[in-house]
């Protein structure tokens, strides 16, 4: 695995996929950053992290012959490797926020972005942005959902250690996917699923809102979410979200 460490930069998902075009990098290249000033979450979302104190990095990794009909798994892979590592440090109700948030005690820990690169209907290669608060010691009041392992545990986290020992359990997931074990995967991600089981108000597309109970994922990634009338409807990304 090659690790390039910066001081800044805008985004470090931009910046290795950049990289990529001027460089001949291997399967796995890991960018990390002190801090980037366009650093980016899902749904066009700006991610903030104050400088020095939180994970930020982004992994390329080159794939063979993968169909894009399972892309989905590629996002199981990541979010079941970051929640495995995260157990270690025992923090309170650790989920995976549907698709790809890592949560504790209903607040944000973490998110992950993915940017697929397809040639036909295969994906040759994927850049897997991830943001962790690590260290943070508060977050702006605009932000009152976010929280930090340092907040949850009152303790320091050398981030070193904690990126090197997040890229070998994410590695290591991902061995589930080289053995085309993408049963145990999904079944291990939708058994992490935040508030599976539980009643929650959710909006559709439409601006509809309503009461449902999250009953699972789809293996291409749709969350199954139960009615009153007991019907399950499936919802895709940005046809539906948490309120």
């Amino acid at each position: 695995m090659y690790l390039f460490k910066l001081d800044a930069t805008d985004s470090t998902n931009s910046y290795l996929r950049q990289l990529s075009k001027n460089k001949e990098l291997g399967k796995w290249t890991v960018v990390t950053a002190d801090y980037q000033t366009q650093g980016r979450g899902q749904k066009g979302a700006v991610w903030h992290s104050d400088k020095g104190k939180n994970l930020i990095c982004s992994i390329l990794l080159k794939l063979d012959d993968f169909d894009a009909a399972d892309q989905f798994m590629l996002n199981c892979a990541v979010s079941v490797g970051i929640h495995h590592y995260l157990k270690r440090y025992n923090l309170p109700k650790l989920r995976i926020k549907w698709p790809n948030d890592i949560m504790s005690v209903s607040k944000k820990l973490g998110g992950i972005l993915i940017e697929n690169t397809l040639i036909s209907n295969k994906i040759n290669q994927c850049i897997i942005g991830i943001g962790i608060n690590i260290n943070q010691d508060k977050f702006p009041n605009d932000l009152p959902m976010a929280v930090s392992i340092k907040q949850l545990t009152q303790n320091n986290t050398p981030r070193d250690i904690f990126l090197q020992d997040l890229l070998n359990s994410i590695q290591n997931t991902f061995e589930l996917i080289f053995e085309n074990k993408y049963e145990e995967l999904w079944s291990r991600y939708e058994s992490s699923l935040y508030r599976k089981d539980k009643a929650h108000m959710f909006e559709n597309s439409k601006g509809d809102q309503f009461m449902g109970i999250i009953r699972g994922v789809t293996k291409q990634g749709a969350l199954l979410i139960e009615k009153e009338d007991t019907s399950i409807d499936a919802f895709n990304f940005k046809e539906v979200s948490y309120l």
